[in-house]
């Protein structure tokens, strides 16, 4: 909700009960608050698509929240609020209380998003110690920490032995040129936050000192 060019679109439910003119009034004064407020939002008053066609458009745009306003929301004084992360979910907000709850929604979505995302990241790294689980780890399609030496000469030799090793219990003989998964691993990053790394811990390929711990992976 923090990087996209525009947070919120306004969209109108158009109805044969109600005037389009006082929707759309009704949009534009929901957008001039919520910009006003520093909030990046734009309305879509647009006759020549659907509202699902609309709505569609602007998810695939990445807009985090959408603001619909139909006619039994302008009867009752209030718009229907849509988080793009639960499209299913459709929350009633008072006109009066649109600000504050556009507002806390935006804050909620990226505490959500990253809680998600982390737990997502946490839960596909693996530790390993001895090469004869690497490969293993690797096919979990997951990311595998290491105690490593840090050695360039090593490093491509990981790159080699994984995929040879890989190929081998594929039953292949080599890796066609075309395919967008390469099953050589590769270093990822060596970690900003180091686990413990004990005097006389041994690099998991080499058998020499490891000197930090390293994160491998292959590219998707």
């Amino acid at each position: 909700p923090s990087l996209p060019c525009a947070q919120v679109v306004v969209i109108t439910i158009p109805s044969k009960d109600v005037d389009q003119a006082s929707m759309d009034a009704c949009a534009k004064d929901v957008t001039s608050q919520l910009q006003g407020a520093g909030i990046r939002c734009q309305a879509d008053l647009g006759t020549n698509h659907t509202p699902g066609r609309k709505y569609a458009h602007w998810e695939l745009k990445g807009v985090p929240l959408r603001v619909e306003i139909g006619a039994r929301d302008l009867a009752s004084k209030q718009v229907t609020l849509v988080r793009r992360d639960d499209a299913a979910t459709k929350m009633a907000v008072p006109l009066a209380t649109l600000l504050q709850k556009v507002s806390l929604c935006l804050v909620e979505m990226q505490h959500d998003l990253l809680a998600r995302a982390t737990a997502e990241r946490d839960s596909r790294i693996v530790d390993v110690t001895e090469w004869k689980d690497f490969v293993t780890a690797l096919d979990g399609s997951n990311m595998v920490r290491t105690p490593f030496c840090d050695e360039e000469e090593w490093e491509d030799k990981v790159k080699d032995m994984s995929k040879q090793e890989a190929l081998s219990r594929k039953g292949e003989a080599g890796e066609d040129v075309r395919t967008s998964t390469s099953l050589a691993a590769k270093t990822l990053c060596i970690p900003y936050d180091q686990p413990p790394l004990p005097e006389g811990t041994k690099c998991f390929v080499s058998g020499k000192p490891a000197k930090c711990w390293v994160l491998w992976g292959r590219s998707y």
